[in-house]
């Protein structure tokens, strides 16, 4: 091991140091084993950057990273842990008054945040391994740009990578300088495999463990295996262990599960060679003297939003190029070395890049929760180093306040909100630890949130044979899928995970094993907590109670016995699964929803993981929420204004009663005003004369304002309309109402007695005929008459006392228009004889003068 001042970082220390003096912001880019995490918060301490007392926050995103490099730093600054140098992470603290260098969480360091906006006592943040965008990294980096913009501009600010793209955050924290330290690193060489490994076939701990055994025997150094989680580590190890080729070898696993000292022992040094099986824990941050060789199962476990259960969940999917290149440069960093990747270098081409942002994949409810509680009312305007979808803050604003954590129409924080923050998991289990807490049922909440991470190891469509030994050992349920899973996992968990014992019940064993881990990871976080995780006998009724606190956003209703078709709070439809065992349920929770696509194109909305719930528990549970109505509304069915009684949680009608009570006459008015206006009930007395009615008492209105007549508009159309609809309750009554005597009442006597003098319905000619008279809402009154029936007859027309001219539409035999005149004499005169010849032609039977 290099002594420290022998690292690359040392290059940049006065530079670091003079920016920081100069600046408070700094971007420090240095690759993996160049001594940044450990060196550059020591060199904030020696040279007094952090006052008296002040203290530096190391964030990292991992916990093993952040404990094994506290306990680094604290033996190379000559202290002990916890008292110089310290750390901080979830379920475990060793730090205290006289610590200055602090390495945490970065989840730690937010929730501080929320509880102090001034952070009290710290000098001095430095984001480590930032190149890896987790999401609470991206936020406290914005919350302490905002702190030092404000109230601290004290505060020193420090950006740390191995691989950045410094230009966005440059320009984000702009002023800032960037340093780069090229470190030291020898060549590696990559080799893939030759033809392409099915894992679900030959696990990937085999194919791990018989590449070992080929390298280790090709290199003189330490291997370093990387491996996804806790179980395939194992077996890893297993595998190693039992291969004839590395009987020499020690072997470690390391990842966030182990205790402190198992995690010590796999760094330490040995005579004997090593062989070390990590999580990605050990792919930035940790570097581990020695490895010479890296087998890399390109595997990790991601955090990603579940659309189906509403939550964030970790599953195993393969690595982006840019973090293979992480693992592989794990092998050069003392010698050169190799790298073994399990995959072919065609697989190589097809992986990301590099992975997304967790801003742009996770579930935001969490972070906006703490972002409220900092006092950030608008988390659309805050500002992100990368903006998430708009529409991902609105679902997780509606969420938390669908689980009573913000209320009102700015979404403040409530009190519940406040206390689910003492819990550092997502809001849905915090709402279900709360109310377990009161209703004295931890444990099984803890059980629920853990089965709830993966996918479920209970498989489906199972044979006959499989149902009866499910139903034999497990027994009937109906209150909960849940409690169902829970029963299968005790029995898997109670046969050591055995295949053939698991297989029987149709269980994925090893989707079962990986429970056990997350139980007690939740079961540590509620103790943590001081809630009492001691075993008791269940009350069903309490348990489901959580599940509703926690999943009320997915509250169903069943519309009918005879079907599985729900409808679900916020106007959605779907399908309970058939495998459910809550069937005959009228009204459930559904803690997993799916959208699958239909053969027609379309969607089907399928609801499994369901629970049964009451409706008292509504009221229990979420008062504001609940509430009983009574509205008048028209009825389609009967086209009848009748009297609704509904029970409602949110908008979901729980039970609707319609029934044929007297509505007041003004609201069944309005009603039914509304459907005559949208067309579905019909006024058969309302026709094109009452149209052209009010056509001709607009044009009075304009053409002589000295009679004062007020215009009908659309809106006195609609008034008008509810006049004529009052006294009535039904669209058949409707039918033939007469509606000229409520048109009439719209004039005063004088205006009416003067309307057809002045714009009449029909013009007498000097043939004695009448022709109807067509207004319309620009221009002059329109006559039209057919050739024939004009003939001798001259000259121009008016109505209204002259005041406004007439205009002829002159039409051929067959009614069409072939002339628009206000001057007939000019017509006769000018036009007819050029088209006398041809319509004459054309209508030889017909009188042409």
């Amino acid at each position: 091991m290099p002594a420290p001042r022998d690292l690359p970082i040392y290059e940049l220390e006065s530079a670091v140091v003079a920016s920081l003096r100069a600046q408070g912001r700094l971007i420090v880019q240095a690759p993996t084993g160049s001594g940044k995490s450990t060196q550059i918060p020591q060199m904030l301490w020696r040279h007094g950057l952090l006052g008296e007392k002040g203290e530096v926050v190391v964030l990292q995103p991992r916990r093993l990273a952040a404990r094994m490099l506290a306990k680094r730093v604290a033996e190379e600054a000559g202290t002990r842990l916890g008292e110089g140098v310290g750390y901080q992470i979830r379920l475990e603290s060793r730090v205290s008054e006289r610590t200055r260098i602090r390495f945490v969480t970065e989840g730690i360091l937010l929730r501080q945040m929320s509880f102090d906006a001034t952070l009290r006592g710290v000098s001095a943040i430095v984001f480590d391994e930032f190149h890896e965008r987790h999401l609470y990294g991206d936020i406290s980096l914005a919350r302490a740009v905002q702190i030092q913009q404000s109230t601290r501009p004290d505060l020193r600010i420090v950006v740390m990578s191995a691989t950045l793209d410094a230009g966005a955050l440059r320009t984000y924290l702009a002023p800032c300088e960037v340093l780069v330290s090229q470190g030291r690193s020898f060549p590696v060489r990559i080799e893939y495999l030759p033809k392409a490994v099915n894992f679900e076939h030959e696990p990937v701990w085999e194919v791990a463990a018989r590449e070992c055994e080929r390298v280790a025997a090709q290199t003189g150094g330490d291997l370093l295996v990387f491996m996804p989680g806790a179980y395939e580590i194992s077996r890893t190890v297993q595998a190693i262990e039992g291969g004839r080729g590395l009987r020499g070898f020690v072997v470690f696993p390391l990842h966030g599960e182990l205790s402190p000292e198992q995690q010590d022992r796999a760094v330490e040094r040995y005579d004997a060679r090593k062989i070390i099986v990590a999580t990605n824990v050990a792919e930035t941050s940790l570097t581990i003297d020695g490895v010479t060789a890296v087998i890399d199962g390109g595997l990790a476990r991601v955090a990603r939003f579940d659309p189906h259960r509403g939550i964030n969940t970790l599953l195993v999917e393969k690595i982006s190029a840019a973090s293979a290149d992480q693992r592989a440069g794990r092998a050069g960093r003392t010698a050169p070395g190799v790298c073994v990747r399990l995959w072919t270098e065609r697989e190589h081409g097809l992986r990301m890049p590099q992975e997304l942002p967790e801003v742009k994949r996770l579930d935001l409810a969490e972070v906006v929760l703490t972002l409220k509680a900092s006092g950030i009312e608008d988390v659309f305007a805050f500002p992100w180093l990368e903006k998430p979808d708009p529409a991902g803050l609105a679902r997780a604003e509606a969420l938390l306040a669908d689980l009573g954590a913000l209320a009102g129409e700015r979404k403040t924080i409530t009190d519940i909100g406040r206390k689910m923050l003492r819990f550092p998991v997502h809001p849905r289990y915090a709402r279900m630890f709360l109310a377990a807490e009161e209703r004295g049922c931890v444990r099984p909440v803890a059980l629920m949130a853990a089965l709830t991470q993966g996918r479920s190891f209970l498989i489906r469509n199972v044979d006959k044979r499989t149902e009866e030994a499910r139903e034999e050992l497990l027994g009937e349920e109906t209150e909960s899928d849940f409690f169902l899973l829970m029963r299968a996992w005790r029995y898997a968990e109670q046969a050591s995970y055995g295949l053939e014992a698991c297989r029987r019940l149709g269980i994925h064993a090893q989707g079962a094993r990986q429970v056990g881990p997350l139980f007690e990871q939740f079961l540590g976080i509620a103790e943590q907590e001081g809630l009492d995780v001691a075993e008791k006998r269940i009350d069903g009724a309490a348990v489901r109670k959580c599940v509703l606190a926690g999943f009320s956003d997915q509250l169903a209703r069943r519309l009918d016995g005879g079907t599985l078709r729900c409808e679900l709070v916020h106007g959605r439809r779907g399908v309970l699964a058939r495998e459910s065992a809550i069937q005959r349920a009228p009204l459930l929770v559904a803690a997993e929803i799916s959208e699958i696509g239909r053969g027609d194109g379309e969607v089907s909305t399928l609801l499994s993981l369901a629970t049964a719930v009451e409706e008292g528990w509504l009221k229990e549970i979420f008062p504001d929420d609940f509430r009983e109505t009574r509205s008048v509304v028209y009825d389609a069915q009967s086209k009848r204004v009748v009297t609704r009684r509904e029970r409602r949680f949110r908008d979901l009608v729980l039970e609707a009663k319609a029934s044929s009570d007297e509505a007041p006459l003004d609201a069944a008015a309005a009603l039914l005003t509304k459907e005559v206006l949208a067309g579905r009930i019909k006024l058969e007395a309302w026709d094109d004369t009452v149209d052209q009615w009010v056509v001709r008492v607009n044009r009075l209105a304009e053409w002589f304002p000295e009679l004062e007549v007020n215009p009908i508009t659309d809106a006195d159309r609609a008034t008008l309309v509810e006049q004529i609809c009052y006294g009535e309750l039904g669209g058949r009554a409707l039918a033939d109402k007469p509606v000229m005597p409520v048109l009439r009442d719209w004039l005063t006597a004088e205006q009416l007695a003067v309307l057809d003098d002045y714009v009449p319905e029909r013009l007498v000619m000097g043939n004695g005929r009448k022709a109807r008279l067509t207004y319309a809402k620009e221009g002059p009154p329109v006559m039209s008459a057919r050739i024939q029936e004009l003939y001798g007859i001259e000259g121009r027309f008016a109505i209204g006392h002259g005041r406004v001219t007439v205009k002829f539409e002159i039409l051929a035999p067959n009614h069409r228009p072939i002339q628009i005149t206000d001057d007939l004499t000019n017509f006769w005169r000018e036009q007819y004889p050029k088209i006398k010849a041809e319509l004459s032609r054309r209508y030889p039977r017909h009188e042409w003068r």
